[in-house]
């Protein structure tokens, strides 16, 4: 089958669930066609992401003469079709965040992406996120284009759905899929209950293989790995709060960048941590897996999620997960179990989930580990999450 993903900036450093749902299913037989508005600003330090981003096609090199062609061949192969395009453009634009101005260029670039897969003969356009990928997708099927779907990570999209208009893309889409039961329930809440049916759980997944052989946890001084963009959401610095109240002398390691990186330096020397915290930037699959096979833990702190990747990569490494009781994290890692799970905000009870787990004897933590690393295998293997997701593609 052959099928066209529909990202705005791609690849991206933190997006590396979706470069593996691509390639599960290219090696399941399936055409993938890439189709990103733009390249991302961050520098991309993995070959794996260096490697899509040669094989992306972006939309917005066509140029504004380009995106006009392309306008004026989908009103030529349906005028009806691109009114109605304008109108939902018109429509959405006027509860958005972004204006009419910005949806009428979704339209142009909507147009190209039509014209793009009807060459290419694809039968049916992916998105991830519900933001102006969806809309992208959304408006190229009104054009007269392939039929869409999308994916719903959160927490973004549950923050805005009356503006991102996502009652109108579940009702409009061949099927959505949310990544967690959690996600959703959420969904369910801003759509109609007629359309329930095609909200589907698909599971972001790790390869197995690449987990094979986890390293057994070493021995001396605890440490952790913390694993994530740099930004408000995702709590470092209510972590680096809670690192200065633990009573261990374990050491952190903050992996990710982003427009927080300045007010976590400052943090970190505000608190006299420099000792015990190193940030990396951010950095390739293989350094990130040298740091958790390094780690006792992985601690992430967030405010806000959908179900992070960290979790289930270091999950399949077999390392104890500390969290935050937020959106479906809790679907996977089980207090007591697999990790310990705190309320978001709290820096107290981080900074007690973190002694726990540097009090904890080794033999215990590997237990906590190889239950998680049991969980995630069974229930996010990217190869069957993804012939999940191409059998919602074939259906009729």
């Amino acid at each position: 089958m052959k099928i066209a993903y529909v990202l705005n900036t791609y690849p991206q450093p933190s997006q590396s669930f979706i470069r593996r749902e691509i390639t599960a299913l290219e090696a399941q037989g399936h055409e993938v066609m890439r189709l990103a508005m733009r390249a991302g600003d961050a520098p991309l330090v993995d070959p794996l992401d260096q490697g899509e981003a040669a094989r992306t096609q972006y939309i917005l090199k066509a140029g504004a003469m380009g995106l006009a062609r392309a306008c004026a061949w989908a009103f030529a192969q349906g005028p009806a079709r691109f009114t109605a395009a304008l109108r939902q453009a018109w429509a959405f634009g006027a509860v958005s965040e972004v204006g009419r101005l910005r949806h009428l260029i979704y339209l142009a670039e909507a147009a190209e992406v039509a014209a793009r897969c009807q060459t290419a003969g694809i039968r049916h356009t992916h998105a991830h996120f519900g933001t102006n990928a969806a809309t992208v997708a959304m408006l190229a099927h009104t054009l007269g284009g392939p039929r869409f779907s999308f994916t719903v990570h959160g927490p973004e999209e549950f923050d805005a759905p009356r503006a991102l208009s996502l009652r109108d893309k579940i009702a409009a889409s061949a099927f959505t899929v949310a990544i967690s039961s959690y996600g959703r329930s959420q969904l369910c809440r801003w759509s109609d209950s007629a359309d329930w049916e095609r909200i589907k759980v698909v599971h972001c997944g790790v390869e197995p293989a690449r987990f094979a052989d986890p390293v057994p946890l070493p021995d001396g001084p605890r440490r952790v790995v913390a694993i994530g963009r740099l930004v408000e959401q995702k709590g470092q610095l209510a972590l680096i709060d809670a690192l200065a109240k633990t009573q261990s002398d374990m050491h952190l390691t903050l992996i990710g960048d982003g427009e927080m990186r300045s007010q976590i330096d400052a943090a970190v020397a505000r608190h006299a941590l420099q000792d015990r915290v190193t940030l990396t930037g951010w950095v390739g699959e293989d350094r990130i897996r040298d740091e958790l096979a390094r780690a006792h833990a992985l601690v992430m702190p967030s405010f806000a999620e959908g179900l992070p990747m960290v979790v289930m990569e270091a999950m399949a490494a077999a390392r104890p997960v500390i969290a935050t009781h937020v959106a479906g994290t809790p679907e996977l890692v089980q207090d007591g179990g697999t990790g310990w799970l705190v309320p978001a905000g709290d820096t107290d009870a981080l900074a007690q989930a973190m002694d726990r787990m540097a009090q904890s004897p080794l033999a215990d933590l590997s237990a906590m580990g190889e239950a998680g690393r049991a969980r995630v295998l069974a229930r996010h293997d990217v190869a069957q999450e993804a012939e999940k997701l191409a059998g919602f593609f074939a259906a009729p």
